[in-house]
């Protein structure tokens, strides 16, 4: 049996100022600053109800993330399980008492804000995981007894998720779930027994999935099927990015995103809007800042102490890898359309809150990076 054992370090408001990593701040300032400027775009450059909303959430949210980051990481630590328990909870209420919208019940109405819970699962996932492979010993790790629990937490949520029915985001949380195990040192052969089993049950897959996600799938390998339909998206969203060009077509001038050929531009596809207005530059310069915000939240992973830490952090980092490139790839045609939000550039609260709250546990892990938590 296990036990655990927190040593906690006294510090003062100036040794945690000093611990506060800056420059990831400038960073998500920066993406902060470029995706107010881009939603500002899609209202045709009227200060108007998406601009307002987007605005509001940002600054709310970015002091929601620099409140947190003062909060001990072994908080976090102690209530992993009942922040997943949460979350859980929360799915549940959407499935029976949930807000409808576009044949889908994925929010819980909050007044001020639709919150959209499974947006959360995917921070929740990653801290519980943590917090569940802090506490085995590696030569247990291998072993199907310990295998099994991390595997029933995965499933379910994304179960309940899939039912809403939203297959995009249980695909993230089913993504984020796995690259912690994996960093936590399971064998590959699992990944590969896995890979397999998915592979002979995809016919199933493919049997159970509804009418519109068929056709999704369809329309990726072959758009012109129905290019007014199913492929309408997809097609615009190409000729959009391509338009742009090296310099782009400059700011407020994007004509198939004023023109009203681009749907979903405020949202999962902001990068289309984006580069059509800024060009192959501009899109190369906000994914430079996206490298430098994986790549400082790995490095924060390599010098914090506890294991737990080290886990979430490069838990995160390659949960917002996953999140840019699946956002990235779908809108220049590269994966099927799947619903997934561009971290902090797209408008919505849920997922703007997902990721501020993610960063805050980040920081958090920076300024309380010696503390240590031992299983013996």
């Amino acid at each position: 049996m296990l036990t655990e054992r927190i040593h906690t370090s006294k510090y003062s408001i100036f040794d945690k100022l000093l611990a506060v990593d800056y420059f990831l701040i400038f960073i998500v300032i920066s993406i902060g600053a470029i995706s107010v400027f881009a939603i500002h775009s899609t209202e045709g450059g009227e200060f108007s109800y998406y601009t307002k909303n987007h605005l509001i959430r940002l600054v709310a949210f970015f002091t929601m993330f620099l409140f947190l980051s003062f909060v001990r990481i072994t908080f976090w630590y102690r209530n992993a399980y009942i922040f997943y328990l949460i979350c859980l909870f929360a799915l549940l209420i959407v499935l029976f008492f949930g807000v409808t919208a576009n044949n889908s019940t994925r929010w819980i109405n909050l007044y001020f804000l639709n919150l959209q819970p499974s947006e959360l699962m995917k921070i929740a996932i990653i801290v519980c995981f943590a917090r569940y492979y802090h506490r085995i010993q590696s030569a247990e790790l291998q072993s199907y007894r310990y295998l099994l629990i991390p595997i029933v937490l995965l499933v379910i949520p994304c179960y309940l998720v899939v039912m809403q029915p939203d297959l995009g985001t249980s695909i993230l949380i089913a993504g984020s779930g796995i690259v912690v195990i994996w960093i936590a040192g399971l064998n590959i052969k699992y990944f590969v027994y896995s890979g397999l089993l998915l592979l002979v049950s995809f016919p199933f897959i493919v049997s159970v999935l509804k009418p519109y996600q068929k056709s999704r799938i369809l329309t990726f390998f072959n758009p012109d099927r129905d290019p007014l339909g199913a492929g309408y998206q997809i097609i615009q969203s190409k000729i959009a990015i391509g338009s742009g060009g090296f310099f782009g077509k400059g700011y407020l001038k994007g004509t198939q995103s004023y023109l009203e050929f681009l749907p979903e531009k405020h949202t999962d596809f902001i990068f289309t809007l984006f580069s059509e207005e800024f060009g192959f530059l501009g899109s190369i310069i906000l994914m430079l800042l996206y490298i430098l915000l994986i790549s400082r939240v790995i490095s924060i992973g390599f010098y914090v102490r506890s294991f737990f830490a080290k886990l979430y952090c490069f838990g995160f980092a390659s949960a917002i890898f996953l999140y840019v490139f699946v956002n990235i790839a779908m809108v220049l045609g590269l994966l099927p359309i799947v619903g997934a939000p561009l971290p902090i550039m797209s408008y919505g609260g849920s997922s703007m809150l997902s990721i501020m709250l993610g960063l805050s546990i980040v920081m958090s892990c920076k300024i309380y990076s010696q503390e240590q938590i031992s299983s013996y």
